[in-house]
């Protein structure tokens, strides 16, 4: 049987053995193959931790990327953003990366002053669907993620 899927269970393991592993854990939850924090640098989204669920290293075309062709910026843009398969997402006519992740979902990670300083997110180049609840788990994580990733 697993660990209950609780911000509280979440935050132990944060405390206890670090943002890999509550990333590993947010993802263990999900249908989806990776879970990221990117931070925004200027003009460039950079991968900040990855689990990839097959256990593979981070492809290159994942480490960094440009803001302007990432679904990060529609979660800086709307505070959230969520899309179960990109490629028949009318809000994303157009678009240049539906191919690299067709499900995406994301919320942002705040610094202490409450600008945005990067992205926690789910995704899969699978339209996949991600359940309210884990939603709402991922929304609750960026907070306590970023006392262990945000200089103060």
């Amino acid at each position: 049987m697993g660990l209950p899927r609780t911000l509280q269970t979440l935050s132990s393991i944060l405390d206890a053995d670090g943002p890999s592993n509550a990333l590993a854990f947010l993802n263990d939850g999900v249908a989806h193959r990776y879970s990221a924090i990117y931070r925004l640098a200027g003009l460039t989204l950079k991968n900040v931790l990855l689990h990839d669920k097959t256990g593979k290293l981070r492809p290159e075309y994942l480490a960094a990327i440009p803001f302007d062709s990432s679904y990060c910026q529609f979660v800086v843009r709307d505070g959230q953003f969520r899309t179960d398969n990109s490629s028949v997402d009318a809000r994303l006519r157009g678009y240049s990366y539906p191919s690299i992740a067709l499900s995406y979902h994301s919320v942002p990670i705040l610094n202490p002053g409450g600008d945005i300083w990067g992205t926690l997110s789910h995704f899969d180049t699978a339209p996949l669907p991600l359940p309210d609840e884990e939603f709402e788990l991922l929304k609750g994580a960026a907070p306590l993620l970023a006392t262990h990733l945000v200089e103060p």
